[in-house]
């Protein structure tokens, strides 16, 4: 009678970080039979959830509903009440309390780290609270709040996913008082009475655009020529425009050198000697990855010159058995990108069948108001490779639902291929762009063709029936 071989033991898996990248992978760990331990030194979600994304999209909706109300009057809605002491009804306009919605914001983000942490914990993960470093290929030593080293995981696998901070200039050192990174924007009480804003990037332009929206007088300062330099010329020139009507000052070709505090508020200093007065200074200047301290150097891990750790395709490091994930890789700082870039490593990891990254059909929205989302490649790209394209775009101010809601700022572009009619790229501009861009992120990925969007039927009426206006009119282009 033989004896049975005993069981393996479950493989090791030992995550460095707790957002998108991190506990998105542990999940597939833990469904592949793995023994998963999350190493997070601020709370489950990490900045995605705490300080970055979660925060802002909820300041930005809050926002977003002040722009809605204060078009009220368009649509025939009035405000019904007694003017205050000779005053007028103007007086009776929205206002903004911002001390109660930042506790909102932080209430929210919490509730869904909390979430984030009861469902891995109820999946069997193991989660420390401290900060996590290598110890070679195999080993994760755990700092914990109290300072000292007091765990050594050996590991199998290990995933890096710690993530990106703010970057900082060195003559513009954050306070957390009046000069501001976005992580502290949710500390303050009462809306800034002129808030600068440094850096017309994504970051740069959500935030200008949501306080602006909110009440505050803001000067978005751009060392480009344009908004949103990295977008579609054709949407950030509309939200420039936007922006301008809704009394933001934009300065261009305009870049800080430094900022100070005065007695009453601050003053950035630009290049070219300039100085603007505000009374808070918002610096979104990019990001740094967060990979120094973390023992990737002596461990062998390769990294490139900005400090990010070089992936392929699966999320591989070039050392057997760690692997990345997240904004600390730069393959594309988006919360989405992220968690597939984890639950990548973690499947090829464990043996699973896996499929390369691919961000062709990976979709993006920039949360301003309008929305800007985009999808495939763009219009500077596919110029740039020479590829023959069409293209068609149709303002949202002809669609009769955009007129119904009083939407008059958007379009919807595609772009297709010359010879095949398939769908190569698309941006949509507008309210709730982020819901819009899906079925474009479904042409773009199954590789459509603009007839087969233009056949497909749509609800009349509505925003997506532009979109397969749009598709015919490519059509009728591509017989000519």
């Amino acid at each position: 009678m033989s004896t049975p071989a005993p069981e393996s033991p479950a493989p090791r898996v030992v995550v460095i970080g707790g957002g998108p990248g991190g506990y998105e992978a542990a999940l597939v760990g833990r469904r592949l039979g793995a023994d998963v331990t999350v190493v997070e030194a601020a709370g489950m979600g990490g900045a995605a959830v705490l300080t970055d994304v979660v925060p802002s999209k909820t300041l930005i909706a809050t926002a977003e509903w002040m722009t809605i109300a204060d078009r009220a009057p368009e649509l025939g809605i009035r405000l019904d009440g007694t003017p205050l002491s000779g005053g007028t009804l103007e007086e009776l306009r929205h206002r903004i309390d911002l001390a109660a919605v930042n506790t909102r914001v932080k209430a929210l983000a919490a509730a869904q780290s909390a979430d984030i942490r009861a469902r891995l914990e109820r999946e069997g993960v193991r989660i420390i609270l401290g900060h996590g470093h290598l110890e070679g290929p195999s080993r994760v030593a755990v700092t914990t709040p109290q300072g000292a080293d007091d765990l050594v995981l050996d590991a199998d696998v290990v995933l890096v996913a710690t993530g990106a901070t703010p970057r900082a200039l060195p003559e513009a050192r954050p306070d957390g008082e009046r000069i501001l990174t976005w992580t502290q924007l949710y500390d303050l009480n009462a809306l800034p009475e002129r808030l600068i804003v440094v850096g017309s990037g994504v970051t740069g332009a959500e935030f200008a655009g949501a306080y602006t929206s909110l009440g505050a007088d803001v000067v978005l300062v751009s060392s480009r020529d344009r908004v949103l330099p990295g977008e579609d010329a054709d949407a950030a020139q509309l939200l420039e425009d936007v922006f301008k009507t809704r009394g933001m000052t934009v300065m261009s070709q305009s870049r800080a050198a430094g900022a100070r505090r005065t007695a009453t508020g601050v003053e950035v200093t630009l290049s070219d000697g300039r100085v603007i007065e505000g009374s808070h200074v918002l610096f979104a200047v990019g990001s740094i990855p967060t990979s120094s301290g973390l023992g990737l150097e002596e461990a062998g891990v390769r990294l490139t010159p900005s400090g990010h750790i070089e992936v392929d395709k699966v999320s591989r490091t070039n050392v057997r058995g760690i692997y990345a994930a997240g904004d600390v890789t730069g393959v594309l700082p988006l919360a989405s990108v992220a968690a597939m870039q984890g639950r990548l490593a973690m499947a090829h990891a464990l043996g699973d069948a896996v499929k390369p990254l691919s961000l062709r059909g990976v979709s993006a929205n920039i949360f301003t108001s309008p929305e800007i989302a985009t999808v495939g490649s763009s219009e500077k790209v596919l110029q740039e490779q020479g590829v023959k394209y069409s293209v068609s775009m149709l303002p949202l101010a002809r669609n009769p639902r955009a007129k119904m809601l009083g939407v008059r700022d958007g379009f919807i572009k595609i772009f297709a291929h010359g010879a095949t009619g398939t769908v190569l790229g698309a941006v949509v501009v507008g309210p709730r762009a982020s819901e819009s861009i899906y079925p474009l992120t479904l042409a773009v990925t199954h590789r459509l063709t603009t007839d087969q969007l233009a056949e497909t039927a749509t609800v009349y009426p509505s925003m997506s029936g532009t979109i397969a206006e749009v598709a015919r009119i490519l059509h009728h282009r591509a017989e000519d």
